[in-house]
């Protein structure tokens, strides 16, 4: 798994997109792809799954096979830190 950008600068209340290259395809139908969020000090937090749905709150995941997307709208600060994402297509599963 490849993200990009590697370190992203918004401002407060636009929105931001971070990019996840899989080596295999994904399957939304299986979620097997989901983005986590880790503050400063924390471990990682679930935020969503790439699936059918692929929204909560601000977060909308988007792109399919190997190229999925993570959007947060009305970027606030607490949304800063770390954001992975995690393939549960096979195992062992992967950052």
């Amino acid at each position: 798994m490849t993200q990009t950008p590697e370190s992203l600068s918004v401002q407060q209340g636009d929105s931001a997109t971070i990019s996840c290259k899989a080596s295999s395809a994904i399957s939304a139908i299986d979620d097997d792809l989901a983005w986590y969020h880790q503050k400063a000090g924390g471990a990682p937090k679930f935020i969503i799954d790439f699936n059918a749905s692929m929204t909560s709150g601000r977060y909308k995941g988007s792109g399919y096979d190997y190229d999925l997307h993570l959007t947060i709208s009305n970027v606030q600060a607490e949304d800063a830190r770390v954001y992975y994402c995690q393939q549960h297509e096979a195992t062992p599963y992967t950052w």
